[in-house]
């Protein structure tokens, strides 16, 4: 009775920050059971036809990404009020009347479809009318469930359209009539019903529900119980606990705030207990969480998007995003180590600790439909969305070897239910994408706004970087993550393109600093959220996330000066020796952020540390061995030092 209380208050709690910190989990439970019913087979039906459809084919184009946008429109009118404090007990009588005017919008194409494509370009009234319906309930109900920014982006964008001609500079250009712009973003596949919707209808939706029935079969607790069994016991265990389980986590869900919330109510508290003050606790928490999103193989499904965007597989940009995202990790993970033997902190005792066999043992076998999911993406030439089906039957199946996994009818079904649940905000986050992308390919405006950042960069290549990355950071404050990439691979990827930089080394360097705006204040949410769990300062901890998170700073620069680093075109031996110097430059820079290695370090050694590790950035040979002897005389100085410091502790 005691701890299924105590789980109460933990979910309670758990709930209460994501509510705070993340406007996608303000859904409405019903008091009503007719109308959660009602609502939750409403939800069922569009998994199931998402199901139905990734295995035998889905309908032509426009029509079957209406299909999908009018059911999440209208699930998100029927799951989420249309303000903070309103009633979420039971369903707004408006709120019932837009969930089906949204449908409506699906029923006229499918009515009409011939007519609107006979029509080409030249829209009817009507076509008018359903196309501004359209637009104005995905702009609502982006508001409702990511915030302001995203629906005023597009706001701003549509009025770029129109007026655009007024714009001074490379900027302006030749205007577009209301007309021209709501049958651009109604009835073509370059607005709303666009690439990321189409993404959105098949890989995500499918690999949201993945993961929901991983979860349904304990997938989360396997992962903190096998990072407690593997890491628990070493110095400053708890940190290290945090960052494995939820850079694994991460990359199923690709939920930055709810994967801090969730793993950091276990991970936080063990790491205070351990001796971590509350900003880095939860700081290490959220900088793992955000992680998780570059980390292969599903990287929180951006991994699909950035293939269907660049046009080319999707094992290309898994084995480019390998080493940028364990480096990623190493950094973090030098810095927790660093920390802890500064500051003297243990591990937790193995007689407290799970042990691998006996995890393993009870739930390993959740591990078969990951392994499946790699084997059917990589070595059976199935498609994406037929893996992800597969996949999904197989988790269920596998749930059922052992009694502590094993599904039930009725996990099932709220797996199908919690999974749709899920998707929404991302789906609608997609659609709300599609007016500012749209926009953009019909005015330019990505061009000139590469032609912007250019010209700031002037002919430094480097220049030109550091105004991408502020850029891409300022565009993903407040958005998702898959609205955030989106939106900063539309304006800010072409700059880089520009200066003959490979489309798929560009589009990672934005997509690491758009996850960042995750972490990085003035709008650090993920860190917020840690620091509601930590008791931390919020400014504080997302601070102390950037800190940790250097190495992810630092590596997006490195792939761009040495493409060897995303194992493109390099031979074994060019890539071994890219990776070691990595690896060195990695655990250099964290040790030098950190201030420690064999024993406290001065603030020169520091300075000096960070600009050898730096040196290993370029594929420069002189550069790699300058930086190489800087290192090793900076080591030398701190073994010596921490050999006297024990001398006198001894004498």
């Amino acid at each position: 009775m005691i701890n299924d209380k105590m789980d109460k208050d933990i979910e309670e709690k758990q709930q209460k920050l994501l509510e705070k910190y993340d406007s996608e989990s303000r859904f409405r439970i019903f008091s009503n059971q007719k109308t959660a019913l009602a609502v939750k087979v409403f939800a069922i039906a569009i998994a199931l036809y998402h199901l139905y459809v990734s295995y035998f084919g889905t309908l032509v184009t426009l029509k079957h990404r209406s299909l999908h946008v009018a059911g999440i429109l209208a699930l998100t009118y029927f799951l989420f009020p249309a303000y903070k404090k309103a009633n979420r007990k039971k369903m707004a009588w408006y709120d019932a009347v837009l969930g089906v005017l949204a449908l409506s919008t699906t029923v006229y194409i499918f009515k009409d479809y011939l007519g609107i494509v006979h029509r080409a370009g030249i829209p009817n009234s009507t076509d008018l009318f359903f196309g501004v319906v359209l637009i104005v309930l995905v702009l609502e109900a982006a508001r409702r469930v990511t915030g302001f920014a995203l629906p005023l982006l597009g706001i701003l964008f549509i009025g770029y359209a129109l007026f655009g001609r007024q714009m001074p500079g490379f900027f302006g250009h030749r205007g577009y009539g209301w007309t021209e712009v709501v049958n651009h973003l109604f009835v073509s596949t370059d607005g709303v019903y666009g690439t990321a919707v189409g993404v959105a209808s098949t890989y995500i939706f499918l690999f949201i529900l993945f993961g929901a029935f991983m979860n349904k079969s304990g997938m989360g607790q396997f992962f903190n119980d096998i990072s407690l069994a593997l890491a628990g016991h070493t110095k400053g265990g708890p940190a290290k606990v945090a960052v494995i389980a939820s850079g694994f986590l991460g990359s199923i869900n690709g939920a930055a705030v709810a994967n801090v919330v969730t793993t950091g109510a276990f991970t936080i508290p063990l790491m205070k207990k351990t001796g971590y003050d509350d900003e880095f606790s939860g700081a290490v928490e959220a900088s793992a969480s955000v992680g998780g999103q570059l980390l292969p193989p599903i990287m929180g499904a951006a991994a699909f998007i950035m293939a269907e965007v660049l046009g080319i597989q999707y094992r290309v940009i898994v084995m480019a995003a390998i080493l940028p995202a364990l480096l990623y990790y190493l950094g973090i993970m030098t810095q927790v180590q660093m920390r802890a033997s500064k500051k003297g902190l243990e591990g937790i005792p193995r007689e407290q600790l799970p042990r691998v066999k006996d995890v393993m043992k009870e739930r390993g076998h959740l591990l078969i439909p990951l392994l499946f999911l790699i084997y059917m993406l990589f070595f059976t030439g199935r498609t994406i969305i037929n893996s992800a089906f597969l996949t999904i039957i197989v988790t269920i199946l596998v749930s059922m070897l052992r009694p502590t996994t094993r599904m039930s009818f009725k996990d099932i079904i709220d797996g199908l239910y919690e999974g749709t649940r899920s998707v929404v905000p991302v789906a609608v986050a997609c659609a709300a994408v599609g007016p500012i992308v749209g926009v953009t390919s019909i005015t330019g405006f990505g061009l000139s706004m590469a032609h912007a950042i250019v010209s700031l960069g002037g002919t430094s290549l480097l220049f030109t970087l550091v105004f991408t990355m502020i850029t891409c950071m300022i565009l993903g404050m407040g958005l998702p993550s898959i609205p955030a990439y989106l939106i900063t691979a539309t304006m800010a990827a072409p700059a880089l393109v520009r200066l003959g930089i490979e489309p798929i080394v560009a589009h990672l360097f934005v997509f690491y600093f758009a996850m960042f705006a995750n972490i990085t204040p003035p709008v650090a949410l993920a860190s917020f959220a840690a620091a509601g769990i930590s008791g931390g300062n919020p400014m504080k901890t997302g601070f102390e996330s950037m800190k940790l998170s250097i190495a992810g700073f630092i590596v997006p620069y490195m792939f761009v000066y040495n493409s060897a680093l995303l194992l493109r075109e390099t031979t074994f031996l060019q890539g071994a020796m890219v990776a070691v110097t990595s690896i060195v430059g990695v655990i250099m820079l964290g040790s030098a952020a950190e201030g420690y290695f064999f024993t406290h370090m001065k603030k020169v050694n520091q300075v000096v540390l960070f600009a050898g590790a730096l040196m290993l950035i370029s594929a420069n040979l002189i550069q790699d061995i300058v930086g190489l002897l800087v290192i090793m005389g900076i080591l030398m100085l701190q073994w010596n030092r921490a050999k006297k410091e024990r001398a006198i502790k001894t004498a």
